[in-house]
């Protein structure tokens, strides 16, 4: 489904030039559950941020359903990230003034093939899949970051997204609550057969992981 081949990525600062990534190489398939792991500073981020279509590469070629990345307009690329790809962060990026429902609803915005309708269903479908059903006009103020990031998952999910990026989510987390999140996602990826990769230095989540990449100075650690 992606495939990362050769892939460089330079970042001008000033005068200066930092190599992010150097000719890095690798394919992921369906319903993989994938871990990204490495130093600060290895080019973790860098590289999901490529995948999941928010950046090109200096050099070399990524590609998604045999869709050159690189080649592809912004309308294009928004498309394939409001389609295709679904997004979930360590701070959890939810909006404070609106509810549970709300912040999962905001993802339909640019939406016009599906009705009110289709959209609650999926919501509440998916809310309830991660427990918080009794949840759902709660603002983020009133959660705890357990709950907020199955919130984070939810929305992550809910336009059936072929593949989910994961960045350091459970860097907020104590650790009783980062597992009860990593078994989450794992029963999803199983039920709904959709690929996770996370990015992380947490071992609670390489744990968890069914491949490893490793990660140091902007390659793959042999």
């Amino acid at each position: 489904m992606i495939s990362v081949q050769n892939v460089t990525k330079d970042y001008s600062l000033g005068k200066t030039v930092v190599k992010a990534l150097r000719g890095v190489s690798l394919d992921i398939e369906d319903g993989e559950f994938i871990c990204i792991s490495g130093p600060s500073g290895c080019g973790k981020s860098t590289l999901l941020n490529l995948i999941g279509c928010l950046d090109k590469p200096t050099t070399g070629k990524v590609t998604i359903d045999d869709k050159d990345v690189g080649k592809l307009n912004k309308n294009q690329l928004a498309e394939i990230r409001n389609k295709k790809i679904g997004f979930i962060f360590q701070s959890f990026n939810l909006i404070p003034v609106l509810n549970v429902y709300e912040n999962i609803e905001m993802v339909f915005m640019s939406w016009k093939d599906l009705t009110k309708e289709e959209m609650y269903k999926r919501i509440t479908s998916l809310i309830d899949e991660v427990g918080l059903k009794d949840y759902l006009k709660h603002k983020p103020g009133e959660l705890s970051g357990g709950q907020m990031q199955r919130v984070s998952i939810a929305r992550a999910l809910v336009t059936n997204p072929q593949v989910v990026l994961a960045d350091e989510p459970t860097a907020n987390l104590d650790s009783k609550t980062s597992y009860k999140i990593l078994e989450i996602m794992l029963d999803l990826n199983k039920r709904h057969n959709t690929t996770f990769i996370f990015s992380t230095h947490d071992p609670i989540v390489s744990g968890y992981a069914k491949r490893k990449i490793e990660l140091f100075d902007g390659a793959i650690k042999k």
